[in-house]
């Protein structure tokens, strides 16, 4: 049974306009999916990327506002119209309850959805406890095990593997979805990570020169 390595933060806006057409596919082709959350500005800077506050307004505005409208429309999914209120709080726990459920065996798909939802439908805090208790109460959860376990150095030791091995890929961004060790950056993607799960992309066989970032390029 084929497996996808899902890499994502419990923030992120393109993971959440994904997440359910990622789980349609896997339905579809009968694919494990298995949820790796990640610190995600260190994997960026890890793999190049500009920290958000280094990037130019027209990027940010274009990548993180007007792409994220029409995605958004073309997903039929609601979104906040503006960066949420908390996006930068602590990841940690968000990120740990879905590991736990993972690890739990529960549906961490919903609990996922649930958290990426109420961030950027709902300008939720997903960093706060009692927003979280309520989320998976919603889903019929026990959320005082579940947000009890989040933190343990069990679970964030996972977390800090994922984060780890996220940077080894690497990967450049939230969503990517990684299969037969093949990276998938984007939910944009996501057309040709189900063709792949049929017929798989020829290996790269791509060379580049070595990138000298001092003469630029």
């Amino acid at each position: 049974m084929a497996q996808i390595d899902y890499i994502y933060s419990a923030h992120s806006a393109y993971a959440y306009l994904g997440a359910l057409r990622l789980y349609e596919i896997c339905k579809a082709h009968d694919v494990v999916l298995r949820h790796k959350p990640v610190l995600l500005s260190p994997v960026v800077e890890a793999a190049g990327g500009l920290p958000f506050a280094q990037r130019s307004q027209a990027h940010v505005d274009y990548f993180f506002g007007r792409e994220i409208e029409r995605w958004a429309e073309w997903r039929d999914l609601p979104v906040i119209s503006c960066r949420p209120t908390f996006h930068d709080n602590p990841l940690e726990l968000p990120n740990g309850v879905i590991i736990t459920a993972q690890e739990a065996g529960l549906d961490a798909d919903a609990v996922s959805f649930a958290i990426l939802q109420a961030h950027w439908r709902d300008d939720a805090d997903i960093a706060d406890h009692q927003t979280l208790h309520a989320l998976m109460e919603g889903l019929g959860l026990d959320a005082d095990a579940l947000l009890e376990v989040a933190l343990s150095p069990d679970v964030q030791e996972i977390h800090r593997r994922n984060t780890e091995e996220a940077m080894e890929v690497p990967v450049f961004g939230s969503p990517t979805y990684v299969l037969d060790d093949d990276p998938f950056y984007g939910q944009d993607r996501l057309d040709m990570l189900e063709r792949a799960l049929s017929k798989p992309f020829a290996a790269s066989n791509w060379s580049n020169p070595p990138v000298d970032i001092k003469a630029g390029s």
